[in-house]
């Protein structure tokens, strides 16, 4: 009687064990799939003919980050959707999740934005500044990078 009890026991614990086990397991996995959502899906829109801006997509790719290229003939549609304005604009805008970025954005900016998922809608270095990613030479003065929400801009962070 006292094996048959202690037996019954040890099953029940098992059993519990093993729920947890695979409770653990399938939330590891779900982990693992979360990791591999936050390795960022990333719509990079283009002109064809934009040497900078495959590098710039080049530059992403060296990140991590996968990858897809849109080729427009003008991204005049692009810029109205996401209200970016005209002294805010680059000659790609990237679409990373519910943000967009603007122009040749260095990686420091992407991470911390991405790290401190700011309400607004996305951040921009106007024009094409000498040395930024996808972007020939060197860094000859300091990138100043906007956040944007409706339209309206004020300074992110200097680099």
């Amino acid at each position: 009687m006292f094996i048959k009890n202690n037996l019954i026991k040890l099953t029940f614990l098992l059993l519990i064990l093993s729920f947890f086990y695979i409770l653990n397991f399938v939330t590891d996995k779900n982990d693992a799939l979360a990791n591999i959502d936050d390795k960022q899906i990333v719509e990079v829109f283009k002109t064809p003919s934009c040497g900078c801006c495959y590098g710039y997509v080049l530059f992403l790719e060296d990140e991590k980050f996968e990858v897809k290229q849109t080729d427009m003939r003008s991204l005049h549609s692009i810029k109205q959707k996401y209200n970016i304005p005209v002294e805010m604009q680059s000659c790609h805008t990237t679409i990373m999740g519910k943000y967009f970025i603007e122009g040749h954005v260095p990686i420091e900016a992407i991470n911390k934005l991405l790290k401190e998922q700011p309400d607004i809608d996305g951040i921009a270095l106007p024009g094409m500044p000498i040395g930024t990613p996808g972007m020939p030479g060197d860094k000859e003065e300091p990138y100043i990078i906007y956040q944007l929400i409706d339209g309206k801009f004020s300074v992110f962070m200097t680099i």
